[in-house]
């Protein structure tokens, strides 16, 4: 069994940061963790990845530039960095455990969710 136990979200104004966490209890090798998003009314959409032992990484088109994603392999957490925060990146954040490589970027690759977190940009 793998458990994602996520935290970070809140309140914050445009051109702000935000750090999330998710520390992964469980399978840890051949893993990518990958974060989620959902606005309301919209689809689940990729924002970021990485390998929980590898380099490798993927970032959505959307939050290249903006968004970092790193890991702390001694507390099995990965977290998303958050800078130069849009209203339009208002939504709850979910993050996730796959198993499948090249860094996937499709929610059907991921099998275990964390419970969601929101994060809310003000204008």
């Amino acid at each position: 069994q793998v458990q994602l136990v996520q935290s970070g979200g809140g309140l914050v104004q445009a051109g702000g940061s935000l750090r999330l966490s998710c520390t992964v209890s469980g399978r840890t090798f051949n893993t990518y963790i990958g974060w989620f998003r959902q606005a309301p009314g919209k689809e689940r959409e990729f924002v970021a990845t990485i390998h929980m032992s590898g380099t490798s990484t993927a970032y959505a088109d959307s939050v290249k530039g903006r968004f970092t994603i790193s890991r702390d392999n001694a507390k099995n957490t990965v977290y998303l960095q958050m800078n130069s925060l849009k209203p339009e990146d208002t939504a709850v954040y979910y993050c996730a455990a796959g198993y499948k490589g090249p860094p996937p970027t499709q929610i059907k690759a991921y099998d275990y969710w964390g419970q969601g977190t929101q994060v809310t940009v003000s204008s």
